[in-house]
């Protein structure tokens, strides 16, 4: 794995770290949640995954994470992160299907990003609990700009999800028009932690959402792994 930093603009950079095995079919371009920055175990173990199954990460800091401040970047300079860090993927996987997306915050901040003009070089988005609404404040409005979006997405999301309530992202990815797969992880929450009482263990559902994946790339006609 490599530790590097690029630019965002004339004024910021960031920290990076890419991994990639020795036969790559996909770089995911993966942007860490609200809360926690790209050296998160969560992090760390989805990029374990998806790496066990011939595809590349590049996991990214947003600004004020680097910076070390609670408060999240505004969405014009999170989403200039986010496009700065498609163009450092595609520089250093030139050959590769490109996917974006990430953690919670990370992938609606490039959702918002692909929305507003796309991404260079993205075939695909992926997200890791999209945040659709406040905890305990269902609604959809988080999601109207994904109608805007083109190309295939995946939401992996927990059951017990109190930020994307079942039968709301439910109805939200029927309704897009572009092709987007939704796979829900029975017993999990927004963390992707499932209790003891589910039989599995976090590092299982792990495994079974780059398994998903790996699926979603090759269903899709984006990769054959």
């Amino acid at each position: 794995m490599e530790s590097f930093r690029f630019d965002v603009d004339a004024q910021r950079s960031v920290s990076a770290l890419f991994a990639t095995p020795g036969n790559p079919v996909a770089c995911f371009v993966f942007a860490h949640g609200a809360g926690a920055g790209m050296g998160h175990p969560f992090m760390e173990k989805v990029a374990k995954a998806l790496f066990g199954r011939r595809i590349a990460s590049l996991r990214y800091q947003f600004p004020y994470m680097e910076a070390r401040s609670r408060r999240p970047d505004h969405p014009t300079v999170a989403q200039a992160t986010v496009r700065a860090a498609v163009d450092e993927a595609k520089r250093r996987c030139p050959s590769l299907v490109l996917i974006a997306g990430g953690k919670s915050f990370g992938g609606r901040m490039t959702s918002q990003a692909q929305a507003a003009s796309p991404l260079p070089y993205v075939s695909g988005l992926a997200f890791f609990g999209f945040p659709l609404h406040g905890a305990g404040k269902p609604s959809t409005e988080r999601a109207e700009h994904l109608t805007d979006i083109t190309i295939p997405m995946l939401f992996l999301q927990g059951g017990k999800d109190k930020l994307a309530e079942a039968p709301l992202i439910k109805s939200v990815t029927q309704k897009l028009s572009a092709p987007a797969t939704l796979h829900i992880i029975d017993e999990a929450d927004h963390s992707f932690h499932v209790p003891k009482r589910s039989g599995r263990t976090d590092e299982d559902v792990i495994d079974e959402t780059a398994a998903i994946f790996a699926d979603w790339l090759t269903k899709s006609g984006m990769a054959a792994l």
